[in-house]
């Protein structure tokens, strides 16, 4: 009888224990242990915070950050946006061929229907139709609107080099990238390189890779900007007749002169020096006055980009950093307060700028980078919540911003996210994700449910899979 009282007592005192909410659920998640976890979840229509916690704490977005770069981008510049690449003749040298930059990332891109030699065959037909045969032309790459900085100072070493790490700068072609490939079929010696594509004859590389049996692709490339030094590391996939990887190009500048160079050449004209605007720019550095030595004459052909509300779609969809460093530099030229000023800290000044004038608080915010890539980034949950609103209640760009992010299970970076689930389709959101970090924020629209979100998970100790799991049953749970 007695032990029938006590289970029944026992019983009854664990019924009224209260049930965890969804979030001490994840909060509480194994995987999570050791984490620095911050949760903001708005309404849209009331405004009314749904879920808080560390929300106003500075953590590490990762790509999460390209949404404060591609909403300052679209507010500022607006969606039909577009870059615009000049090939004219020099007023003071009518021999002399000018390609002037204007931060288009989109040149000779795989990212867009273009053909990446467009740019090339059309300047051409151009070109040939307006130089005099017989005499010699030289090219003059002016690549020189964002400086020659081309990466965050907070860059690791670990990065550079490495395509998705590509330096941005006035000029950019075929997405700053280039594939190195390896014939790795003699198991017993190291991966053997075969050539660059596009070719880069300057580009030299201390081979240290070695082979696996895994199928893994972990070789990277290490090199700083304007260095044709290259290191390889890791270990690539043995058995393979040709194997890439993919690098940074050090001078997209030079290599547009040489390559148009090579077109022009084949089209019959007698091409001599090609340069760019570096070694004029680097000279004047320490001036009191920056003379260009070029008089921009007659435009034979001018390269538009495709809008910046596709550029945008890009950059979020498909998490494209080397875009997103070039939107936080055109931001930067458009709102800089004087031409010295570094066309990154510039831009970075007017993002804190913006949003502060829309009541946005930033004080939360150190930014290094548009897209993230820097580990120093730090961001508050609750600053991206409220940008989030504010792009969706208040901009006039609301639609072309929802539209931007990939949709979970889906597209892009978020394919796989939620997607054997009922929020298939109905999350929009921006992922980021570096070592110790996994971060969402973006809107879930779900019948009556509209809300803005962001969840940011850095230095957890479980294992990626089991954070993006533990994120997923939260968003479910809302």
């Amino acid at each position: 009888m007695k032990r029938n009282i006590l289970i029944l007592s026992l019983f009854l005192a664990s019924s009224s224990l209260p049930a965890q909410s969804p979030l001490e659920r994840f909060i509480a998640h194994p995987a999570l242990k050791h984490a620095s976890v911050g949760v903001s979840v708005t309404d849209l229509e009331s405004g009314r915070s749904i879920l808080s916690h560390n929300a106003e704490l500075s953590l590490t977005p990762a790509s999460v950050q390209k949404l404060i770069t591609t909403a300052t981008a679209l507010e500022l510049l607006g969606e039909h946006y577009r870059y615009r690449t000049e090939v004219a003749i020099d007023a003071n040298d009518p021999a002399r061929i000018l390609v002037i930059g204007s931060g288009d990332p989109t040149l000779g891109s795989e990212a867009f229907s273009d053909h990446p030699e467009t740019f090339f065959t059309v300047a051409v037909d151009a070109l040939k139709k307006a130089l005099p045969s017989g005499r010699e032309y030289s090219i003059y790459v002016v690549d020189d609107l964002f400086g020659y900085y081309g990466i965050s100072p907070e860059w690791t070493w670990i990065d550079m080099g490495n395509y998705y790490a590509a330096g941005a700068y006035g000029i950019s072609i075929f997405d700053n990238s280039y594939k190195l490939i390896f014939d790795t079929t003699d198991r017993n010696s190291c991966p053997k390189i075969l050539r660059t594509e596009p070719e880069i004859q300057q580009l030299t590389f201390r081979n240290e890779l070695t082979l696996n049996t895994t199928g893994r692709d972990n070789g990277y490339i290490y090199g700083a900007p304007f260095s044709n030094e290259r290191f390889l590391r890791g270990d690539i996939p043995a058995g393979r007749k040709a194997f890439s990887i993919k690098g940074d190009i050090p001078d997209p500048g030079l290599l547009l002169g040489e390559t148009l160079a090579t077109y022009l050449r084949d089209a019959g004209l007698n091409i001599g020096r090609v340069e760019t605007a570096r070694e004029d720019y680097l000279t004047a550095v320490c001036s009191t006055a920056r003379n260009n030595n070029y008089r921009v004459g007659r435009v034979l052909f001018t390269k538009i980009s495709p809008p910046l509300k596709e550029i945008i779609r890009e950059v979020n969809v498909e998490s494209n950093n080397h875009y997103a460093e070039h939107l936080i530099r055109t931001i930067g030229i458009k709102y800089r307060s004087n031409a010295e000023e570094d066309a990154l800290e510039a831009g970075i000044a007017a993002v804190s700028d913006f949003w502060n004038s829309k009541g946005v608080t930033t004080t939360s915010l150190q930014m290094y980078d548009g897209s993230g890539l820097a580990p120093q980034n730090a961001v508050s949950p609750q600053l991206l919540t409220d940008l989030l609103v504010y792009m969706y209640t208040r901009s006039d760009v609301a639609s072309v911003f929802f539209d931007s992010l990939p949709k979970a299970g889906q597209e892009g970076t978020l394919s796989s996210f939620l997607r054997d689930t009922r929020l298939k389709g109905r999350i929009a959101a921006k992922s980021g994700s570096i070592g110790g970090v996994q971060c969402f924020a973006g809107y879930l629209i779900d019948g009556d449910k509209r809300y803005a979100f962001t969840v940011m998970v850095n230095k957890f100790n479980g294992t990626r899979p089991q954070v993006r799991s533990a994120i997923e049953q939260l968003l479910l749970e809302l």
